[in-house]
């Protein structure tokens, strides 16, 4: 008999991982603006959700606040990606500050779809996570008309006037089968239910959730690294269990890894949240690699080649005429 070869250890690394367009210009946006107006540059709320993004634009200089009521009159501040409500706004106008918006363009989809909706008259089912920053601004657009349901067991609890217009809209970084669960759940409720007129959980959301689909049966656990306040990120964990991983486990860096994780693996595979910059997910292949891990797959889901303009206050100004 031949000796039978031992399974080599191995890494399969998901693609898309890591920036989407939306944080990726939010990111920069911060770096911009200090550039152009020097430090301090206040920021509402986490740019995006990651602590080592936020931990690096805050030693260059970026103040991060909870509201812009903290933040001194006539100064800059960064409308973080998730989106403000209206009212947030108008509290910045007020206080004279010069703001710049980093929302991402498909969070401001769904603001501009709250706000015909409800101009229309339709009371409107928001699926998302309660509190998520994402939620709170797009329910600011029309707060009294906007009910949040929170996965397919929430569907029951949702109550409209009987006049019975009602559409849905959705977060955009949610699981994409758990929504398709909800808005099956409230159809049965609610059979008059109008869809938005395109998907809301973003393309960035979906193409990760499926690139991590494609590497979950045929690994012995998932490693994705993001930040526990990350939608998206925490949604990966979850869609990797459901397509089969055995284990999977939320890093936000290297230093989390735990040597028992790996001790009984042969196949391990490796993907980041949208907010997650490509150099922890670097880290965390070194620290693989360390314990034998070093054939590293990537396997691509879908191209991706999104981008998004930078805010228009921060794009290049036109040379003076000479």
């Amino acid at each position: 008999m031949g000796v039978m070869p031992v399974p080599t250890r191995r890494v399969l690394l998901a693609k898309p991982r890591g920036y989407c367009a939306g944080v990726d210009r939010a990111v920069q946006t911060v770096e911009k603006a200090l550039e152009r107006y020097g430090a301090p540059v206040y920021v509402r709320k986490q740019i995006v959700h990651n602590t080592h993004v936020v931990r690096d634009l805050e030693q260059r200089g970026a103040i991060f606040v909870d509201e812009a009521a903290e933040v001194p009159e006539g100064s800059v501040v960064v409308f973080s990606a998730h989106g403000v409500a209206p009212q947030v706004r108008d509290e910045a106008a007020q206080r004279g500050l010069r703001t710049i918006d980093a929302t991402c363009p498909l969070v401001t989809k769904v603001h501009s779809e709250a706000r015909r909706f409800a101009n229309q008259g339709y009371d409107i089912l928001l699926i998302g996570h309660a509190g998520h920053e994402e939620v709170v601004g797009t329910t600011g657009e029309a707060p009294g008309r906007i009910h949040l349901v929170d996965g397919p067991e929430d569907s029951v609890n949702v109550e409209i006037p009987e006049s019975g217009k009602v559409a849905w809209l959705s977060q955009t970084t949610l699981s994409v089968d758990e929504t398709n669960e909800t808005v099956a759940a409230l159809r049965e409720r609610f059979p008059q239910l109008l869809d938005p007129p395109s998907d809301d959980i973003c393309y960035a959301t979906q193409n990760r959730q499926a690139a991590v689909k494609q590497i979950a049966a045929e690994s012995d656990l998932i490693i994705v690294v993001g930040s526990r306040n990350s939608s998206n990120s925490v949604r990966l964990v979850e869609v990797a269990l459901d397509a089969g991983a055995p284990a999977a486990y939320l890093v936000d860096d290297a230093s989390a890894v735990e040597q028992a994780w790996l001790d009984e693996a042969r196949t391990i595979g490796v993907t980041s949240g949208a907010s997650v910059p490509e150099d922890l997910v670097s880290g965390v292949l070194d620290r693989l690699a360390e314990s034998g891990f070093s054939d590293v797959t990537e396997v691509e889901a879908v191209p991706e080649r999104m981008v998004f303009a930078l805010p228009h206050e921060l794009r290049p100004r036109p040379a003076a005429e000479g």
